[in-house]
């Protein structure tokens, strides 16, 4: 909870001020009790009307102002606990998109998405509900308990006694809460793990005709989370029962009580009525801060949840090089470069390889080889284990993140598209003009098939781009990854879904538009790489080949069993 007392600091002057109004409203109501007292005891005795009269009127501008304060108040802390939401969410989404790859795979996706979405809610709803009936609920209780003991300290012990038992419950559920509802939030990350995954494979859950299956699975999901949250509101809702049984308890006792103390002139019936509307009003203090520690528990667990994703270190360091950039070095340098995703075993061993300004990299290989990890340590997703990766002469951990997006271009075959116009998915929010948007989609080969459509780049997509064929898709992604101009351009088989003659085209296309730029191809086809001034035939992490197209049909027989099964052993243009 410290963390989230930081992220309230902010709010604070706001929240004193929410706080003075809700007291003085507060306190306005408590007033009413004792002016009836003072009425019913002093007042009604006279029969002078012009003091009924006043000090009726001052029970109404009593009541007037607890509302007006109250309304005030409660406006006030929702307005706070709105604002503090948004800047928490806006902080927790900020975090994701800059974890590292390995703290994203630690996390998980749908744990992710829970943690932006419900827990955000939870704790939204405990900032509220600390604000309204935080303060309202104690100053009922403690004014309430002072003047009670004013009024009649007998009936006071005995509302008094109850208060101990009370807490007690309290305490003990609540320290059992905490745990109960992060084991929750843990199930709804399951269930958000289905749900996403099912709306992402529908098309093949209807093509296999998998729609009672994914029923069960999703069923078992949110039979887990059924069963975790009764398990945790079985034991949180012993606190609001087991409280009223002590609170109507306390109110026979005072009843009993009250009747002999009447009986022998110890006390008057005007007290006892004014006594009994504290006690409800005591009451009702004690049932709200039962729900208070109820909402406690759901905020305590989320927003643990939240400060790991938050409070999880930066990754991405810069270190300083001594490295110079050397007019000579190689633009691209791999220097025997390991790397394991969980440290058992080396997913790339031993990786070498150094590439010129401009020239064109193939890396070819079966799935699973480790074609997209090397990709993705050049990206810096991730760490190497050992060695080192060099652009320009410079280790990669030597250029900030402006510098590597600014030098890369990367298009993948499972990147995504949102809904918004084709000309807007390949600016994707950079400063490009009409022209280098239209530059690029031609380089891509997607400008006919964008101008077929009637309103052109003003073209509204759906949703991940639904309403387009993957061929199309693919040549929007790669138009994206040109339109800025990069030295280093990725495509982490990009074009799979590619027809060969598009796929020719294209080639042809990137060697004329991309001149001086640095071309690594990740592909299954051999005709995607064949032109390529390097390749390199990964099998197990490690290179088992590596040469141009004709050199490795004489010296890598897994590279001349991939051309001729593909090709027949041609060489095709």
């Amino acid at each position: 909870m410290r963390f989230l007392f930081s992220r309230l600091a902010p709010f604070r002057r706001r929240m004193i001020f929410g706080f003075i109004i809700k007291v003085s409203g507060t306190v306005a109501e408590l007033f009413l009790p004792y002016i009836l007292t003072h009425i019913l005891n002093n007042v009604i005795g006279t029969l002078q009307i012009g003091r009924v009269l006043f000090y009726g009127g001052l029970m109404i501008l009593c009541a007037a102002a607890a509302c007006i304060f109250n309304i005030i108040a409660n406006r006030m802390a929702a307005r706070v606990s709105r604002e503090f939401s948004l800047e928490l969410r806006r902080e927790l989404f900020r975090k994701t998109l800059y974890l590292s790859a390995r703290d994203t795979d630690r996390f998980t996706l749908p744990s992710l998405e829970s943690r932006i979405t419900t827990d955000t809610y939870n704790v939204h709803n405990f900032v509220g509900m600390m604000q309204r009936m935080g303060v309202r609920a104690p100053i009922l209780l403690i004014g309430g308990m002072a003047i009670s003991f004013f009024m009649d300290a007998h009936l006071a012990f005995v509302m008094l006694a109850m208060l101990p038992f009370i807490f007690l419950i309290v305490y003990f559920i609540s320290r059992k809460g905490v745990p109960l509802y992060a084991d929750v939030q843990q199930a709804v990350d399951g269930m958000v793990r289905v749900v996403r995954e099912d709306a992402q494979g529908i098309r093949v859950i209807r093509a296999l005709s998998k729609n009672e299956y994914e029923n069960r699975r999703y069923d078992r999901v949110n039979r887990a989370l059924s069963q975790k949250e009764r398990r945790a509101g079985s034991i949180m809702g012993v606190v609001n029962p087991v409280m009223t049984l002590l609170m109507n308890l306390g109110i026979a006792a005072v009843i009993a009580i009250s009747a002999g103390r009447i009986a022998g002139g110890l006390s008057d019936p005007a007290t006892v009525i004014a006594f009994m509307q504290y006690f409800t009003l005591i009451s009702m203090a004690m049932m709200t801060l039962s729900r208070i520690f109820v909402m406690y528990t759901k905020c305590a667990a989320s927003a643990r949840r939240i400060a790991e994703v938050v409070q999880t270190p930066d990754r991405f360091f810069v270190e300083k090089s001594a490295h110079e950039c050397a007019d000579d070095a190689p633009h691209i340098l791999f220097r025997d470069v390991s790397f394991s995703y969980f440290g058992r075993r080396d997913d790339l061993k031993d990786i070498s390889f150094s590439l010129r300004r401009g020239e064109k990299l193939g890396i070819i290989g079966a799935t699973g080889s480790g074609k997209s990890t090397l990709i993705k340590l050049l990206l810096r997703f991730y760490e190497p284990s050992a060695g080192g990766i060099f652009i320009n002469g410079r280790p990669l951990t030597a250029h900030t993140r402006e510098e590597l997006s600014g030098m890369l271009g990367v298009a993948l075959q499972n990147d995504f598209l949102y809904a918004d116009t084709v000309a807007e998915n390949i600016r994707f929010g950079r400063e490009l003009s009409d022209g280098e948007i239209e530059r690029a989609a031609r380089l891509a080969q997607a400008h006919g098939f964008i101008t077929e459509k009637q309103d052109g780049y003003g073209h509204m997509l759906s949703p991940k781009g639904t309403n387009l064929s993957g061929g199309q898709k693919q040549r929007l992604l790669i138009a994206r990854a040109l339109a800025s101009r990069p030295e280093i351009l990725i495509l982490d088989d990009a074009s799979s879904a590619l027809d060969y003659k598009t796929d020719a085209a294209l080639r042809a296309a990137l060697d004329e538009g991309m001149v001086g730029s640095t071309v690594i191809t990740v592909a299954q086809r051999v005709s995607s790489v064949k032109d390529c001034d390097l390749i390199l035939v990964l099998e197990g992490g490690r290179i088992i080949g590596r040469g141009r197209h004709e050199e490795l049909l004489e010296s890598c027989p897994e590279y001349r069993e991939i051309s001729d099964s593909q090709m027949g052993g041609a060489i095709l243009d």
